[in-house]
């Protein structure tokens, strides 16, 4: 569908010479020719094939020159659209042959044939036209009157009126004859972009403003231009304006073009590609790039545009160092993206590198089937060169250059010369590459190397590793024994009978050894320095010294802590003074609502004062353990890497077991003879 005529004057109407564009009436495309000279437009579009150069039989018209005109292709006087007109100038190419042989030669075959000078030339001249996504070949039919035929002269030029584009595309014209005399003219032209499309930066993103009206519809779409292959769509958007649209600057990419159309049927497309020569994008572009190696000898380079970049193969020593470029003997490959090319190699080398490198510097390396053939090898690269007369000559790559075997240089190629040159002949080299001018032959060095030295350091150097490492756990062991892990005992005081069992399980667990801190023995602290304070400076030593919290659950516990769920925004009720349970909820919940509870928490309640399920299920992301069934368990669980072995786990569980049992018969003594334990013991309301 035609561009809409104020897109049009907003585009072209700030620059004085395009506001007097020539409007061309009607559909249809016409030629017409300069004085003197008769064309004929050809009807229908012809193949754009140029055809291999011919040599000139004689003089013919060639073109010479190109240039273009926009103008306006208008169906109403509203209605229009941007054109390109073409102007071919022509010129008359080539000569007869010498004269007097000519002149004998014709007058031998008929004496009444003309004279060559005196004949007129005829040409069928091909325009090809290309504006993405489309392309268009016309063919114009050139006659030129005799009188104007005059070899390396200009006879005049032939107007095709005209080829349609998008504003802001970029179009390419070719010119040529058929048959081809000459290479063919090409030129290049971008043409006036909309002025509501605008590309900006702002920081690290890039936005795209499209200013039109809000009832205008149209369609965005970003996509790779690539020119080995299809355009690849990236994204893709149906739109009302006006919009902005920001992309991040890593999206960047030279080849990133920007795609916008009305959403009428058969409108015109206008593309830009705004990040060519953006210094960002081809930095995102290098990043983005993989090369990929493909056995048995493929690799491909992947990329979203295409690079302007060379592959060549290098040999990475394994003592380190640069990777020592193959060329020559063998050459160097302009990269082609996203296709497989094959290396000229017989066999596979750890050793053998692929290296992709523009003017400036080496961008990527990747080693051949590192994967698959192992790590580097300690092989040495010979380099053979073949001469005219079978005589070749050897040398041994190395940082330095490569080394001829048999000089007087002090490398370790120099000094292992013979051997090496004996080593290829009797068959113990690899050869990896061969042709009529060289090849190239991996040897190994290990037998060069005093191995078994060098396994009896190896072991020397093991066994001392080992006993350092016996020492350490030792060490670690001791330190770890000498010193016991912490453990804070958090509880609600639910009665006096309650905190007697736990001040009963504290003291047997300070006998496995565990250094235990619990209210019970700190009431001066907590007088002096409130619950939640004592709490905090209690909780931080014991995480910092790399201990555990324990929360012991009782129905007092349990309503309190169902208190705090089922209402957290709510100010919590008084408690007594001494009662650290209740004022470290606001520091335990957040950590088990964010996920920091496992490793710093452990959960314990008696079997016969709480069911195993009135524990909230919130706490259950850490272990839960049942009194006194499951002490065993509980107590590996507190003194973590330096518990003992389960036997001797088991014994000091039966130790901490006999010191509850009188505190948990007192808890459970019959109703009537003092206050007992049970579920409605831990009500406080």
């Amino acid at each position: 569908m035609p561009v809409p005529w104020f897109l049009l004057s907003l585009a072209l109407g700030r620059n004085p010479v395009v506001l007097s564009l020539e409007r061309v009436v009607g559909p249809q495309d016409t030629a017409r020719c300069s004085p003197g000279l008769s064309c004929h437009l050809w009807d229908g579009d012809v193949l754009c094939l140029p055809g291999s150069l011919e040599s000139a039989p004689g003089p013919v018209l060639v073109p010479t020159r190109l240039q273009t005109e926009l103008v306006l292709r208008c169906h109403e006087e509203t209605d229009c659209d941007l054109c390109v007109r073409v102007a071919v100038h022509l010129a008359v190419h080539g000569y007869w042959g010498d004269p007097d042989k000519e002149e004998k030669f014709r007058r031998a075959a008929d004496p009444e044939l003309e004279e060559p000078r005196n004949v007129s030339l005829q040409a069928h001249v091909v325009l090809s036209f290309q504006a993405y996504p489309t392309a268009h070949c016309v063919l114009l039919e050139v006659q030129v009157p005799a009188a104007l035929v005059q070899p390396g002269q200009s006879v005049g030029s032939v107007v095709f009126d005209c080829f349609e584009a998008a504003l802001g595309a970029e179009v390419q014209i070719w010119s040529y004859t058929q048959p081809r005399y000459q290479k063919e003219l090409n030129l290049t032209q971008q043409l006036p972009a909309l002025p509501w499309l605008n590309v900006s930066a702002d920081g690290k993103d890039v936005r795209l403003v499209l200013d039109v009206s809000e009832e205008q519809r149209f369609g965005l779409s970003l996509y790779w231009n690539q020119a080995q292959g299809p355009i690849k769509p990236w994204w893709h958007s149906n739109l009302t304006g006006p919009q902005t649209i920001t992309l991040n600057h890593t999206d960047l990419v030279p080849c990133l073009c920007i795609q916008v159309w009305p959403l009428e049927p058969d409108s015109v497309r206008t593309s830009i590609c705004p990040f060519k020569e953006d210094p960002r994008a081809h930095r995102n572009l290098w990043r983005a790039t993989r090369l990929q190696l493909l056995p048995p000898r493929g690799w491909r380079l992947e990329a979203p545009c295409s690079l302007p970049a060379e592959a060549t193969l290098c040999w990475q020593a394994l003592d380190g160092g640069p990777c020592l470029p193959l060329v020559p003997p063998l050459p160097r490959e302009n990269v082609t993206v996203n296709k497989v090319l094959e290396f000229p190699l017989l066999k596979g080398h750890p050793n053998v590198c692929v290296q992709v490198s523009t003017w400036e510097k080496i961008q990527l390396q990747e080693c051949l089937w590192a994967d698959s053939l192992g790590p580097l090898k300690d092989d040495m690269l010979l380099v053979e060169t073949r001469g005219p007369q079978d005589n070749g000559s050897l040398c041994a790559l190395e940082p330095s250059g490569c080394t001829p075997l048999l000089s007087r240089a002090s490398t370790r190629a120099a000094r292992l010369g013979e051997q090496l040159l004996q080593d290829v002949q009797s068959g113990q080299c690899l050869q990896l590459w061969d042709n009529d001018l060289g090849a190239l032959w991996a040897c190994p060095m290990d037998k060069y190397i005093h191995q078994r030295w060098v396994l009896v350091w190896l072991a020397c150097l093991l066994l001392a590793a080992v006993l350092f490492l016996l020492r350490l756990l030792k060490m670690n062991h001791v330190k770890a024994a000498a010193r016991s892990r912490a453990a804070l005992l958090l509880y609600s005081a639910d009665d006096a009978s309650f905190e007697r069992l736990v001040g009963a399980l504290a003291s047997a667990l300070c006998q496995l050894p565990l250094r235990v801190a619990v209210d019970l023995w700190s009431r001066r602290d907590l007088s002096a320095q409130g619950a939640l304070a004592w709490f905090h400076a209690q909780r931080r030593q014991t995480l910092q010294e790399g201990g555990v919290v324990v929360l012991l659950f009782s129905p007092g516990a349990v309503a309190l802590c169902r208190e705090w769920l089922q209402d957290a925004t709510s100010a919590p009720r008084a408690h007594g003074p001494h009662d650290a349970f209740a004022a470290s909820l606001s520091c335990v919940l957040p950590d088990f609502l964010q996920g920091r509870a496992p490793g710093r928490y452990v959960g314990a309640y008696f079997d016969k004062l709480l069911p195993a399920d009135a524990v909230p299920a919130l706490f259950r992301s850490v272990p839960v353990f049942s009194l006194p069934s499951q002490l065993p368990d509980f107590l590996g669980t507190l003194q973590g890497p330096a518990a003992p072995r389960p036997r001797r786990l088991a014994e000091r569980a039966e130790q901490v077991s006999r010191a509850l049992q009188p505190a948990l018969d007192s808890c459970f003594r019959p109703p009537g003879t003092g206050r007992g334990m049970g579920p409605e013991a831990g009500d406080r309301t």
